[in-house]
C-alpha cells in the first residue's frame, strides 16, 4: 500500500493554477462550462476552451473526454460528468466511481502521468462530500494499481470540509 499512498497527495487550492499533466474537470453533460470547478476551468483555459468542447459532442454521466488545455499550466484537461445525487439508490455510487475510473485510463492512455482530480459531483449536484471521497479513494486507488505508469494523482480540495475528509482517508490509508 505504500507504493499507492506515495503516488496520492491531497491538495487544498485551485486546480487550475496547478502545473501538473492533466486536470479533471467536473463538468456538465453539455460541457459547456458552468458554475463551480467548471466554470473556474473554463474561465482560467479562456473561450477556446468551450469552442473545442462544443465539438466533443457532449458528455455521458460517468464517462470522461478529453481536450487541450489552451490557457491553463497544464497539458490537458479531462472532462468528466458526475451523478446527480438523489438518494444513493439510483446507481449514483457506480456513476461516480465510473467518473474517476475513466479520467485516470484516459490520462494513462494519452501519456498524462500526474494528474489532480477535483471532488467530483459534491458541489450543486449534491453527492455527499464523505461518501464522494470514499469512493474517490477507492477508485484511485485501483487505478494506480492497475496502471504503473501514473506518477501522482492530486485529489483537490477547495474547501475546509472536503480537505479535511481526504485529510482523514489519507491518514487511514498509510495505517493499511
Amino acid at each position: 500500500m505504500s507504493n499507492i499512498c506515495e503516488r496520492i497527495a491531497i491538495y487544498h487550492g485551485d486546480i487550475t493554477r496547478m502545473g501538473v499533466d492533466a486536470i479533471v474537470n467536473a463538468a456538465n453533460p453539455g460541457l459547456i462550462g458552468g458554475s463551480g470547478v467548471d466554470g473556474a476551468i473554463h474561465l482560467a483555459a479562456g473561450p477556446e476552451l468551450q469552442q473545442y468542447c462544443r465539438g466533443l459532442g457532449g458528455c455521458a454521466v460517468g464517462k470522461a473526454k478529453l481536450s487541450p488545455a489552451f490557457r491553463l499550466p497544464c497539458e490537458a484537461v479531462i472532462h468528466t460528468v458526475g451523478p446527480i445525487w438523489v438518494d444513493g439508490r439510483h446507481g449514483e455510487a457506480e456513476l461516480l466511481h465510473s467518473c474517476y475510473v475513466e479520467s485516470l485510463q484516459l490520462a494513462a492512455a494519452h501519456g498524462h502521468y500526474t494528474v489532480a482530480i477535483p471532488a467530483i459531483s459534491t458541489g450543486a449536484y449534491g453527492y455527499p462530500a464523505g461518501e464522494a471521497a470514499e469512493i474517490a479513494f477507492a477508485a484511485v486507488c485501483e487505478m494506480l494499481r492497475e496502471l504503473p505508469q501514473l506518477r501522482k494523482v492530486y485529489l483537490v480540495a477547495f474547501d475546509n470540509t472536503t480537505h479535511d475528509i481526504y485529510q482523514l482517508l489519507y491518514s487511514q490509508l498509510t495505517e493499511e
